[in-house]
């Protein structure tokens, strides 16, 4: 079988216990029998589609894929022993996160924002959270928003400027939002 796949997805499918696979930098599966593929990914082969934004859709994925593909997944080692503490720190913090309203500007954030139980909203935000990208100028009312909130603005890497392991990803991103969103008055 056939399995291409893409570098944001390529330890997924690793972590999943695939072992032959091709990486496809250009989107170009022509041949494959498989394509593993980002959710927003168009394509007309055949596909598993995954999201990687956050670390219960990292885990979810790993799972899917070796489920459908019958692999056996391989030890997440310390990964899989930050994950839990993840879950199990969420749950204590989740009720005061809650009170710190986040207006966001992607979708991945917001997936990420959520996890974390911060409450997202559209008015009058705590803070507001956007992709570096989107600092371009080219969105006129976030950088109003930028100018008017001041040190309430948080900026968080996109996948360009990210690492494309997407537990390190997520780490990262949920370390920024973590520090910045928790310890601002």
């Amino acid at each position: 079988m056939k399995i291409y796949t893409t570098p944001m997805c390529q330890e997924v499918v690793r972590l999943a216990g695939v072992s032959k696979y091709t990486v496809k930098q250009d989107h170009d599966f022509t041949g494959a029998d498989l394509a593993i593929v980002l959710s927003e990914t168009e394509t007309n082969y055949p596909n598993i589609k995954i999201k990687l934004n956050t670390f219960k859709q990292i885990y979810e994925s790993i799972d899917l894929i070796s489920n459908t593909l019958k692999t056996e997944k391989l030890d997440m080692g310390e990964w899989g022993d930050d994950y839990s503490l993840h879950v199990s720190r969420e749950r204590v913090v989740m009720d005061e996160r809650k009170k710190i309203k986040v207006k966001v500007y992607s979708n991945f954030i917001r997936e990420i924002v959520d996890d974390m139980g911060f409450s997202v909203v559209k008015e009058k935000p705590d803070f507001i959270v956007f992709p570096d990208y989107m600092k371009d100028g080219q969105n006129d009312d976030l950088m109003d928003e930028i100018k008017f909130m001041g040190s309430r603005v948080v900026e968080i890497p996109s996948h360009k400027k990210a690492p494309l392991n997407p537990l390190e990803r997520a780490q990262m991103r949920y370390k920024i939002l973590e520090s910045e969103l928790c310890t601002k008055p």
